[in-house]
């Protein structure tokens, strides 16, 4: 806990410079048009707080009523981008993802994915684009033994993906940028929660067919948009995950694309994708903002010992209430797969 808060202590100088102008200065003008078929009807969905890191921050996600195309407008711009990832997936936030990304929920999620491709033959090269850590490759390789698994991400976990042997090769920057390096060279491109966190999805699917080989496959795996539990669970829905998640993507939206830049759809499916944790995710969020804040270094000064022992035993009281919506989530998975409740959708589709 001490080397925990001298961690906290040692960012908070940088976050208070960053956070001098407030968190306005972090977006970019708020679009007029859709960002998908220039319509400029549009609608405000959802007006939402940043629940995973509590950091400071209003994030709207607007609609367009022509296409259905949802996307956070005002988006954050590139340095908006970095504050808000800084010391989740990495930094102060390694730690926590890491048990996330080899829990068993997750592992089982991984297995799912990589058999999703086996009806397709044993691809030679896979690259999984926003790798994180590479646990799914790393799961993945045992239902594909023999295909080489590389990795590419922004941050430092595809890095730390190669130290520890989950891939084969590791690529660390913008996949648009890179992709004129890798022509050709993969049978499968897969973008697992991916495409949400981009700020420009159609040339992400352009970078997907530079890089595949003819008749290769690109598998994507995003939040469904249009999931009835969206609606059901308003702002607390988890998939929402502002600011982080810039686009939701009609499945429609996104075969129709998917067509326009050269592929074939072979697949769709809404079964399988779903992550059975809506209950369970939407009370974080409630917690998350009730709570008092923890010493986090986006505060400029660190809570008070009656605070932080307040919010440990709310947290305390908080984890059989939890248990008990996750143990919800899993038995009403079977029922979600099969309705409007699935959360997320993959679309397979094979490069022409």
């Amino acid at each position: 806990m001490r080397a925990h808060a001298r961690r906290v202590a040692a960012r908070r100088s940088l976050y208070a410079k960053e956070l001098e102008g407030g968190p306005e200065v972090f977006f970019t003008p708020r679009r007029t048009t859709c960002p998908w078929c220039s319509s400029c009807h549009l609608s405000v969905r959802l007006r939402t707080r940043d629940h995973v890191q509590g950091k400071p921050g209003r994030f709207v996600v607007e609609e367009c009523l022509d296409c259905g195309h949802l996307f956070q407008n005002p988006r954050l711009s590139e340095d908006g981008l970095r504050f808000y990832y800084r010391d989740c997936y990495e930094g102060l936030g390694e730690a926590t993802m890491a048990r996330l990304g080899s829990s068993p929920l997750a592992v089982r999620l991984y297995r799912s994915r990589a058999c999703a491709l086996v009806p397709f033959g044993r691809p030679s090269r896979w690259l999984d684009v926003g790798t994180g850590h590479g646990h799914f490759c790393a799961e993945a390789s045992r239902i594909h033994p023999g295909t080489a698994f590389h990795g590419l991400d922004r941050g430092e976990g595809v890095e730390l993906a190669l130290d520890h042997g989950r891939v084969a090769e590791a690529y660390r920057g913008s996949f648009t940028e890179l992709a004129g390096r890798l022509v050709g060279r993969y049978d499968v491109v897969s973008m697992f929660h991916y495409l949400e966190h981009t700020t420009a999805p159609r040339a992400e699917l352009r970078a997907a067919r530079t890089v595949l080989r003819p008749g290769g496959h690109l598998v994507v795996e995003v939040p469904d948009p249009r999931s009835s539990a969206a609606r059901l669970l308003g702002r607390w829905w988890g998939p929402w995950l502002q600011p982080q998640h810039l686009h939701f993507i009609p499945r429609d939206n996104l075969c129709r694309a998917l067509v326009r830049e050269g592929f074939t759809v072979v697949v769709t499916d809404r079964r399988g994708p779903h992550v059975p944790t809506d209950l369970t995710s939407a009370a974080v969020n409630v917690l998350s903002a009730v709570l008092p804040a923890g010493d986090v270094p986006w505060l400029s000064e660190r809570p008070g010992p009656l605070a932080r022992g307040g919010r440990a035993l709310a947290v305390l009281a908080a984890v059989p209430v939890l248990c008990v919506l996750f143990g919800l989530d899993m038995l009403l998975a079977p029922v979600a797969r099969r309705t409007g409740l699935s959360n997320a959708y993959r679309v397979i589709a094979r490069r022409d």
